[in-house]
């Protein structure tokens, strides 16, 4: 009886420490899609992990190994997988640069993928069931118009739109928030944010914290204006 307690005790402790570990936002429609796609289980689960380790450990480019020690497969197997994405148009690998540093890096773009999505939606290949929250998990627009904030309505309707997008998924409310933040409290102008949001794009550090970070250092430097974050930007590169 002891022992079997124990083991229960010990089994809670572990899915305990498992939920603390995070949780991913997915696009229901992928889940709902991939075999339209003709898209094998592996190769699903290897996208499943790159958004996995873009949205919790913001690494824009997991290494082969990575992903092999994720999926258990071979490693002739995971550089097959990711070869047949990439040529089949799922995945991209963008050149970028940090906005910051002005260090070169590499990242995964799944802008394919999603264009896809949306090609077998639109045609109907793929039945829009749960009405709304199959929407909700994948057409941009809808998250910001749930935001049960009223401040919401502060900010132009497209730059929420903009930023889930370039997510790939709906914003959380917590991301939302922050949007409203930058222009309600630290009165970032619409243009700007956009601007941090397509550096952080280049950067290949797609992620809200690293945002936060570009405007936060154009602050710094009285950066008000595009034109200010252009020249900015030519400054700290032109002096790497």
């Amino acid at each position: 009886m002891n022992d079997r307690l124990h083991d229960r005790n010990a089994l809670a402790q572990g899915l305990a420490a498992a939920y603390a570990d995070g949780s991913v936002s997915l696009p229901y429609a992928l889940l709902r899609s991939y075999r339209a796609l003709k898209l094998m289980d592996t190769e699903c689960m290897m996208l499943i992990h790159i958004i996995a380790y873009r949205q919790l450990e913001q690494n824009e480019f997991p290494t082969m190994d990575q992903l092999q020690g994720r999926l258990g497969a071979s490693p002739d197997a995971i550089g097959h997988t990711m070869q047949k994405l990439v040529k089949n148009g799922f995945v991209g690998i963008d050149e970028v640069v940090d906005p910051l540093t002005g260090v070169q890096a590499e990242r995964y773009n799944l802008s394919g993928l999603f264009q896809k999505i949306a090609a077998l939606l639109a045609a109907g290949e793929v039945p829009l069931e749960g009405a709304e929250a199959a929407r909700a998990s994948f057409e941009p627009g809808i998250a910001s118009r749930s935001i049960p904030s009223a401040a919401s309505h502060a900010a132009e309707p497209n730059l929420f739109s903009v930023f889930e997008q370039e997510f790939g998924r709906p914003l959380t409310p917590m991301e939302c928030e922050t949007i409203n933040g930058w222009i309600d409290n630290d009165g970032y102008p619409n243009e700007l944010i956009l601007f941090a949001l397509k550096e952080s794009v280049f950067a290949g550090k797609l992620h809200f914290r690293y945002i936060d970070r570009i405007l936060l250092e154009w602050s710094r430097n009285r950066v008000n204006s595009v034109d200010d974050a252009r020249a900015h930007a030519q400054k700290i590169r032109g002096g790497r």
